[in-house]
C-alpha cells in the first residue's frame, strides 16, 4: 500500500503543480502584457526626450554659428570701410589725373567714347572700315 500511496501522492502533486502553473499563467499573462507595455512606453518616452535634446543642441549650435558669422560680417564690413577711408584720404585729384593720363598713354588701340550734348556717345563705326584694307570687289 505504501508504494501505491507514493505513486498517488506524486501524481496528485504533479497535477497540483500543473494546475498552479496554468492558473499562474492565466493570472500572470495580462499582468505581463501591462508590464511590457509600460516598459515600451518608458523606452519610447526616453527616445523622444533624447531626440528633443538633440534637436535643442543642434538649434543652439546653429544659433552660435549664426552669431559668429554675423560678427565676422561686421568685422569684414568695418575693415572694408576703413580701407575705403584710407584710399579716399590718400587719393588727390592730381594723382587721379596722373593715373588717368598714364592709362591713356599705356592703352593699346583703346577707344574712349565721350558723351555729347544729348548724352549719347559718339560712335566711330566708320573708323574700323577706314583701317581695314580695301579690296577691289568692295570698291
Amino acid at each position: 500500500m505504501k508504494s501505491n500511496f507514493n505513486g498517488l501522492f506524486a501524481g496528485s502533486f504533479t497535477a497540483w503543480i500543473l494546475i498552479a502553473v496554468v492558473f499562474g499563467g492565466l493570472y500572470g499573462c495580462p499582468r505581463y502584457r501591462v508590464y511590457q507595455q509600460r516598459m515600451e512606453g518608458e523606452a519610447e518616452l526616453q527616445r523622444a526626450t533624447a531626440n528633443r535634446q538633440i534637436k535643442t543642441l543642434e538649434a543652439k549650435a546653429e544659433k552660435e554659428s549664426a552669431l559668429f558669422k554675423g560678427e565676422a560680417e561686421v568685422i569684414r564690413a568695418t575693415k572694408a570701410a576703413e580701407a575705403t577711408n584710407i584710399i579716399k584720404s590718400s587719393l588727390s585729384e592730381e594723382y587721379l589725373r596722373y593715373l588717368w593720363i598714364q592709362g591713356l598713354s599705356n592703352g593699346k588701340n583703346e577707344v574712349i567714347y565721350l558723351p555729347t550734348e544729348a548724352g549719347l556717345p559718339i560712335l566711330e563705326a566708320n573708323r574700323a572700315r577706314a583701317r581695314a584694307p580695301r579690296t577691289e570687289a568692295a570698291e
